[in-house]
């Protein structure tokens, strides 16, 4: 792809980015893929074109509420929550094996 192919490529996205939030609809890969023309794993793969879809994607994103905020806190504290239990299951793994190999008796050699 030479730099033209790009320029003009991020142009289109650009032109149907603005005719999606001017017609009111959600800016999303697949729809900005089908009106500039451009397959959407191209616009997954081509930095500069993904960076302009979730430039628009941000301006035009969900907006925060309060319901919102609460369930992504919910989402986060079960998030942490789940970490915690696993470093606990994992310190008592270490803790387990640490007392395994002081306990075990160490091999005499031959002749002592």
């Amino acid at each position: 792809m030479t730099s033209t192919d790009t320029t003009s490529g991020a142009e289109r996205v650009r032109a149907a980015c603005e005719q999606l939030l001017a017609g009111g609809g959600d800016v999303t890969f697949a729809a900005a893929a089908a009106g500039s023309g451009i397959s959407r794993a191209t616009c997954y793969r081509d930095r500069q074109l993904r960076s302009i879809i979730d430039a628009y994607r941000s301006r035009h994103g969900e907006q925060l509420t309060l319901t919102t905020l609460a369930d992504r806190f919910d989402n986060l504290a079960q998030t942490v929550e789940a970490l915690a239990a696993k470093v606990r299951r994992q310190e008592e793994e270490i803790r387990t094996l640490k007392r395994a190999a002081t306990t075990r008796p160490t091999p005499r050699k031959i002749g002592d």
